[in-house]
């Protein structure tokens, strides 16, 4: 259990970068492109839309790796388990779908619910910042470039 604790830890401060490096890239980089407003929130849609792949994409690292010690938890028909099913599980976990079809069992629970509430920071994170993207971009504030 405390090595789960401590790899939703690490996930969690990592995911966090990631996602504060794009961000304030985008911030940077935004105001100097000469691009119409509606072209610059396609930009910062599509880079956050990269970050989160990103994220689900470490999550599913991890608990790949976590059910190789099957001490630790499984994901699944262990039958058919593979890094694709991790990847899966982990976009579904990650964005609150939850369809059930592939169910964590022992201690990699723990790691799933970690997922599914730095998920939902992130993409609400992602969500906030388009918004204030959206409202710069349309009224001409500092990060809105030329109109049309």
């Amino acid at each position: 259990m405390l090595l789960i604790a401590l790899v939703c830890l690490g996930l969690l401060v990592l995911t966090t970068v990631i996602h504060y490096e794009v961000l304030r890239g985008l911030s940077n980089v935004l105001p100097g492109i000469e691009i119409r407003p509606r072209a610059k929130l396609i930009v910062v849609i599509v880079a956050a839309f990269l970050a989160h792949v990103i994220e689900i994409v470490l999550y599913a690292a991890a608990i790949w790796g976590l059910v190789r010690f099957p001490a630790l938890g499984s994901l699944g028909d262990s039958a058919r388990f593979g890094f694709d099913v991790s990847l899966y599980f982990s976009a579904e976990t990650f964005t609150s779908l939850g369809y059930g079809d592939v169910v964590p069992g022992g201690d990699l629970r723990l790691l799933a619910g970690a997922e599914a509430l730095n998920g939902l920071l992130l993409i609400g994170w992602s969500a906030s910042y388009a918004y204030i993207a959206m409202e710069r971009f349309w009224n001409g504030g500092p990060a809105a470039g030329p109109d049309n």
